[in-house]
């Protein structure tokens, strides 16, 4: 069973300079990735650079459909709303692992390979990511290690090889905060 739906409230300038609310409505974006066992994407926001301009009233940027990675020198928030886990996950080849991240963008970021990995869907992006958990739990897996993580948790996701595995019998859901990132030369 999914979580309830969520409102985005954005705030911007009247033409007088007055803090007004822009919009106020559910994500505009929302969009299930990897089939029936896969999360569902809600994009709540993006940005283009850093600093972010602010404007009066100009909106997100615009984008189509839905991309992994925030924009080069920018931020993107999203939730995720990711099912419990079932048997096929664990039956993914590499291939099919690289088409489940291809659907945002980001094929390249699978780490699933033939030789073994410890969850189908580990990856790695050059951001840093703040993860926090909303409601339910998660298992964080790293190369050499896992921790659960619970509803009020905060994840700092520094570009390391990482997967997300729903190991409970209810949906999680979770908030990302991803800021763009360069990896050291030692560690690209």
């Amino acid at each position: 069973m999914l979580t309830a739906p969520f409102r985005r409230i954005v705030t911007g300038h009247d033409p007088q300079g007055n803090a007004v609310i822009q919009e106020d409505g559910p994500p505009p974006r929302v969009q299930r990735i990897g089939g029936e066992i896969g999360p569902i994407f809600y994009e709540v926001w993006n940005t283009r650079e850093t600093p972010a301009r602010i404007d009066r009233a100009s909106g997100e940027p615009v984008e189509d459909g839905i991309t992994l990675a925030p924009p080069k020198n920018g931020t993107r928030i999203r939730v995720l709303d990711i099912p419990p886990e079932d048997a096929r996950i664990a039956e993914l080849t590499p291939e099919a692992a690289q088409a489940h991240f291809a659907e945002v963008g980001a094929g390249a970021a699978s780490s699933h390979s033939s030789s073994g990995s410890r969850h189908a869907f580990m990856h790695r992006t050059e951001t840093i990511d703040y993860g926090i958990v909303i409601e339910g739990e998660l298992t964080l897996i790293v190369d050499t290690g896992e921790t659960v993580v619970r509803a009020g948790d905060i994840v700092i996701q520094r570009g390391t090889n990482h997967g997300w595995a729903n190991r409970t019998s209810s949906n999680c859901r979770i908030a990302f905060i991803l800021i763009d990132g360069a990896y050291e030369q030692n560690l690209g």
